[in-house]
């Protein structure tokens, strides 16, 4: 399989929250191999497994980094890859829009964020 030596233009809208002058495809794979399954379309899947190839790409969903996931993409590409990651790595992993805060209530335990706070 031939591997490819720059950056497709359309990875470079993937890549949206970095300095694309900065990116090096073999120093920052695990950052374009993550965002691009999780935002990429199929042409850009298809390029990302030829630039990398599957062995790559399974080591980087294997050991995902912790809140650079959707929920729903990250479990497509266990079940596609054929990947198990225990629990609290697939949760540690996943993206979290609305995080749950936790303070101390009068009783000085751990409460559900909100609930405490009046």
């Amino acid at each position: 399989m031939k591997k490819s030596k720059h950056i497709p233009k359309s990875i470079k809208s993937i890549l949206w929250p970095y300095d694309i002058n900065d990116i090096s495809l073999e120093e920052d794979k695990e950052t374009i191999i993550t965002q691009c399954l999780n935002y990429g379309t199929l042409k850009e899947v298809r390029w990302l497994f030829k630039a990398y190839g599957e062995e790559e790409i399974k080591k980087v969903v294997a050991h995902p980094k912790r809140g650079r996931w959707w929920r729903k993409v990250l479990n497509f590409w266990l079940l596609v890859l054929d990947i198990n990651l225990p629990k609290e790595v697939f949760e540690n992993a996943v993206i979290k829009i609305k995080p749950e805060f936790r303070v101390l209530n009068k009783k000085g335990a751990y409460g559900r964020s909100g609930c405490d706070l009046i």
